[in-house]
């Protein structure tokens, strides 16, 4: 007889299997088609009825993680790499069982609602502010809350205070359980911050040499006074062992989140996301990635963020482990060779930087090495391209064992089966060449914190590039038409429209926002996304535009500068980030780039005639500003243009090159890497002003007949 957690696991192998060749992975319903929308479209296998659960006896994340842990108790977890203060280095990993975070988290459950208790908070359902990057605790923390019915509001660890202020306060949190580098942060905040009296801290925090020196007592001295204690989490985990309170576990329909979206404009919007979008995410994850008991995953992507988290949730429901990175993005190679992940999540910006590497390593090099490699990719490209149905392929049975897996052991990614890209659309012609290095599943989705990030998904029979593929199988969707942008559901060959979406999966409401729930949300129940789709025969999904998204220029015309960014990121490997910009009282673009170290040295070096290292910060600064540099990269963007037969009202005229213009730091980022467009209009408006005067005076010189000699 099968285990809950493996009769899940067995259904979604069995439904996740590829479709026959030339099965439509999408199909549209037949009589749904209404007048300013297209057909409603749901995934192959779900035409008829939608896949709510998988296993009737896990309706929440709380009974997932319970039901892996009965099955498995001794089984890997989650793990990290401890940092050794003496030699300054992280250590290999170390693992707990589901067994001892099972214990754990029952413990911490049960002492995070006595200090509640404590601070005279009566209420049954509550908050607790998660504020941290990936950590064991992390998880630990958000599963202790399910154990006793109440939910975590996630804290994006990059945010500044503003925005934390805003949170805390929004969502009425009495606790926050926070790293040692943010309880300083709090304690300034805690003027404002009315509803604040407990700070569970997830670092030690050890005795000093002297009666009164733990960091502990120094803190609670500040925070006393404040009307704030401040805690060591094995504390509350051990005041949670002494009192004997079973659990509380939550329904279906309770909170499992407030997720505060990261926002381009305004205050974040707090995302209600229920224990039944989390267990309809997660089957839908399981079925279209085929998560098993076997597989390691990496965790690094923010589990603010609700892509990391559905991603954790469905390696709980399955049984695997979680290795969490240690810290420093740019030494995750380091980790991903100790974990040696079986499936991995990215984003098209990591995913860039590995391809530049693997290019730099193969077929940018010369001789033998060069050349076999050449040989090696495009044998490989041609087979991802066959025509014949079903037998398009990304393995090769000989130049996969002695060449791709030689490559991606450099990652620490050769035991990987599955990768993800999410987040932001990923170059098409880059995602071909990974697939062909890799020879694994490697698939391009799309989702959003409304959606608990699961709406559309390549499936696995699916090697196309530049899609996000078919509909979730807990999902429908249709295009609605948006005539002021000339997108339309009649549209040939492929409908085109704004993206809307049904599914379990979509949340309940914005936090105490009734106005923005209502804008979002229409009487249908469909949730409006703002995404511009086009979808083809085979119902495969292509975000082409954004509705928000949409400027007018001075003649009248109506631009997307995020479509335009788009193509010049997916065909200059030189440039990082883009921001395309147009005054309404202009009739032209001008833009401001981040550059690519990796590429800029190279493309800068040809320009000026000289060696410019991808890693002398100085050089490529000069060479950014550098005026030959940016006529160049204002040719190469007008070749750019010309081919993907831009009108001459959406070229640009004059740029501006930076090594790293939007950051989250200089909060023009989200913490999600979406460009905060109002913000950066605001932050570079004197360089605006500049680039229009520079472009009017060259038109103004060019428009003069030639002086006669």
């Amino acid at each position: 007889m099968f285990s809950s957690t493996s009769l899940s696991l067995n259904k979604a192998a069995e439904l996740g299997k590829a479709p026959p060749p030339g099965q439509a992975y999408s199909v549209p319903l037949p009589g749904t088609k209404l007048e300013g929308r297209s057909a409603i479209y749901r995934h192959w296998r779900f035409k008829d009825e939608l896949m709510t659960i998988l296993d009737p006896t896990i309706t929440t994340a709380h009974e997932a993680f319970e039901a892996s842990a009965k099955r498995a108790p001794k089984s890997r977890c989650l793990g990290h790499r401890p940092y050794d203060p003496t030699t300054k280095t992280f250590g290999t990993y170390q693992w707990e069982d589901y067994q001892t975070i099972q214990s754990r988290r029952a413990n911490l459950g049960v002492g995070i609602v006595h200090l509640h208790e404590q601070a005279g908070v009566t209420t049954p359902k509550y908050g607790v502010g998660l504020w941290c990057q990936n950590r064991p605790e992390w998880q630990i923390t958000d599963l202790a809350c399910m154990s006793q019915g109440l939910f975590t509001v996630s804290i994006y660890d990059t945010l500044g205070p503003d925005t934390t202020e805003y949170i805390v306060n929004h969502a009425s949190l009495t606790c926050v359980v926070t790293s040692l580098n943010h309880v300083t942060t709090l304690l300034k905040l805690k003027p404002r911050l009315p509803t604040l009296k407990i700070i569970i801290v997830l670092d030690p925090l050890e005795a000093g040499e002297l009666p009164g020196e733990s960091k502990a007592e120094l803190l609670n001295s500040l925070a006393n006074d404040m009307g704030v204690t401040i805690h060591y989490i094995r504390d509350v985990e051990a005041i949670g062992e002494q009192l004997p309170r079973p659990y509380n576990p939550p329904k279906p329909e309770d909170i499992i989140t407030i997720n505060y979206t990261s926002g381009t404009t305004g205050d974040p919007k707090g995302v209600v996301l229920t224990h039944a979008n989390s267990v309809a995410a997660t089957n839908s994850s399981l079925v279209i990635i085929g998560t098993t008991n076997k597989d390691v995953i990496c965790s690094f992507l923010p589990l603010a963020h609700i892509y990391q988290r559905v991603s954790e949730h469905t390696a709980l429901m399955a049984g695997a482990c979680i290795g969490y990175f240690h810290g420093n993005i740019a030494e995750l190679v380091d980790d991903l060779k100790l974990i040696r992940p079986t499936a991995f999540a990215g984003v098209p910006r990591l995913f860039n930087k590995f391809g530049t590497a693997i290019k730099e390593a193969t077929v940018q090099q010369s001789g033998f090495k060069g050349a076999l490699s050449r040989h090696v990719v495009s044998t490989k490209l041609a087979a991802l391209k066959n025509p014949a149905p079903g037998a398009a392929t990304n393995k090769h049975a000989l130049y996969d064992r002695i060449w791709s897996r030689k490559v991606v052991s450099a990652f620490g990614l050769d035991r990987c089966k599955t990768m993800v890209s999410g987040s932001a659309p990923l170059d098409p012609s880059l995602h071909q060449l990974l697939r062909s290095v890799f020879a694994n599943h490697f698939l391009q989705g799309y989702g959003l914190t409304e959606t608990y990030a699961v709406s559309l998904a390549q499936l696995e029979a699916d090697l196309t590039a530049g899609n996000c593929g078919a509909v979730a199988p807990t999902t429908e969707v249709c295009l609605q038409d948006v005539p002021d942008m000339e997108y339309l559901s009649t549209d040939k060959p492929h409908p085109r429209g704004e993206l809307l979406i049904r599914s379990s999966t979509l949340f309940r409401e914005y936090y105490q926002n009734e106005a923005e729930t209502a804008k979002a949300i229409d009487t249908d129940g469909w949730f409006h996304t703002g995404d511009i789709c086009a979808v083809d025969d085979l119902g495969r999904f292509k975000i082409i535009d954004r509705v928000k998204n949409v400027l007018k220029l001075a003649q009248g015309e109506y631009i997307s500068p995020e479509r335009i960014e788009n193509v010049f990121l997916a065909n200059c490997g030189w440039l990082a980030t883009a921001y395309v910009h147009g005054d309404s009282h202009q009739s032209f673009l001008v833009g401001i780039f981040g550059v690519a170290p990796d590429g800029f040295s190279v493309f800068a070096s040809k320009v000026l005639g000289e060696k410019i290292e991808a890693t002398d910060a100085d050089k490529l600064e000069a060479a950014a500003q550098d005026v030959r540099v940016r006529k160049a990269a204002l040719k190469e963007l007008e070749k750019v243009a010309r081919k993907n037969k831009f009108n001459s009202y959406e070229k640009l005229k004059s740029l501006r090159l930076f090594i790293d213009p939007f950051t989250i730091e200089n909060q023009l980022l989200t913490p999600t890497l979406k460009l905060k467009r109002p913000q950066a209009a605001r932050w570079y408006r004197d360089h605006l002003d500049e680039l229009y005067e520079e472009a009017l005076k060259e038109e103004e010189t060019n428009g003069r007949p030639k002086a006669k000699l």
